[in-house]
């Protein structure tokens, strides 16, 4: 029961009360839709209007949509759907995908059921409301009792939501064809990535770090042979080795710094963000919740997760540095139930698109490798907000 007092069981049973309304007109939609669905049917079986029955399904698939949003609307999640393409080859593929496709039995099997469950369930709350407004008026409004009748209403619109997601809601083995797709072409993001993680440490290491090294060694050279006549100009060529060996370093650190972040190790998560946050120039307050401030390998996330929230933050807070325009960022490490939540905000100017650059592309494309989610809110005036989510095992 969702409300105790007469208001708040009025105002549960009126929201309720257009949700029946609705769907006893949807009934209505549902009587017109099974007369085309048999005209359809006919036609197809004379030959000469085979081509109405892909357009008719396709007119069903609409209104069971409509049916998938509503419920949605009133549960609080979504109703997921998996149908076979109707708009592609000729025009027998088209039949064949219409008549064999399970999303269409789904949705003739819903349109059947709300034909009759859909008037039914709005007659019952007409029933219910007069008694209602009797019972519980007097009852809990003399007597200070819980309310009755009224909530049933709630109920039924609970129930003819519970029976609509489950008559439209994709069978199983569609659910898991869907869920292939998507893994692939996950997986083919995260090849892409890694191709272009190897390129950028290929390109790396050989236009920085083999070039200095190169410069290091002919210096090298020329300070042995300068040695024992001009030891002055060997001190000198050596004295710019020493500098060169200590970019050369810097550049190798800088590339082992893109490959896994040593301070992860060093210094766990909460740490190397902290790190990051005294130097990428912006005033940045992080908070971590439920996470060790520490290197301690009980709070810890495993390091493929850790990875990616680090390169997260630094994608989040050197955008903010370079192209925002803000003077403060903040950072939010939650550990949740079997995932890790990341959230980068800015008081920039907004406006950030993933499509104007690899930084944040790279970043979808690396939580996607670990079945993440990213969510990027821009508007223009800012803030700009990146959640990301990972799952891990704690």
């Amino acid at each position: 029961m969702r409300g105790t007092t007469v208001r708040e069981a009025l105002r549960e049973a009126g929201r309720a009360s257009c949700y029946l309304a609705v769907g006893a007109g949807l009934s209505l939609v549902c009587y017109v839709m099974i007369g085309l669905v048999l005209l359809a049917a006919t036609a197809t079986l004379l030959v000469v209007g085979a081509g109405m029955l892909p357009e008719t399904v396709r007119v069903l698939r609409g209104l069971a949509g409509f049916e998938r949003r509503r419920v949605a609307a009133w549960q609080g999640s979504p109703v997921t759907e998996a149908y076979a393409p109707l708009d592609r080859g000729t025009l027998l593929e088209r039949l064949r995908a219409a008549t064999t496709d399970p999303g269409t039995y789904r949705d003739a099997r819903w349109l059947a059921v709300q034909l009759v469950c859909g008037l039914l369930f709005c007659y019952a709350a007409m029933v219910l409301w007069p008694l209602g407004l009797l019972v519980d008026g007097v009852w809990c409004g003399l007597a200070g009792r819980p309310a009755v009748l009224l909530p049933r209403v709630t109920d039924l619109a609970d129930l003819q939501a519970r029976l609509a997601r489950s008559l439209l809601l994709p069978a199983p083995s569609a659910r898991l064809s869907e869920r292939v797709e998507e893994l692939t072409a996950t997986r083919a993001g995260a090849v892409a990535a890694h191709g272009a993680e190897l390129r950028r440490i290929e390109r790396d290491l050989h236009d920085g770090t083999q070039a200095r090294l190169v410069a290091l060694s002919m210096r090298l050279g020329l300070a042995r042979r300068a040695y024992d006549h001009d030891p002055a100009t060997a001190r000198t060529l050596l004295d710019s080795a020493q500098d060169q060996a200590e970019e050369a370093l810097a550049e190798l650190r800088h590339v082992v710094r893109g490959i896994h972040p040593p301070v992860l190790t060093d210094r766990g998560l909460v740490g190397a963000v902290r790190a990051l946050a005294a130097g990428c120039g912006l005033e940045v307050t992080v908070t971590a919740r439920g996470l060790a401030d520490g290197p301690e390998d009980g709070a810890r996330a495993p390091a493929a997760v850790e990875a990616a929230a680090y390169f997260v933050v630094a994608e989040g807070l050197t955008n903010a540095a370079r192209h925002s325009g803000a003077a403060h960022a903040s950072v939010t490490l939650a550990r949740r139930e079997g995932a890790l939540r990341v959230r980068v905000e800015d008081t920039g100017r907004g406006g950030a698109d993933e499509n104007a650059g690899t930084g944040l592309l790279g970043v979808r494309r690396r939580v996607a490798a670990l079945d993440g989610t990213v969510r990027l809110t821009s508007p223009p005036g800012g803030p700009t907000v990146v959640e990301v989510e990972l799952p891990c095992v704690w």
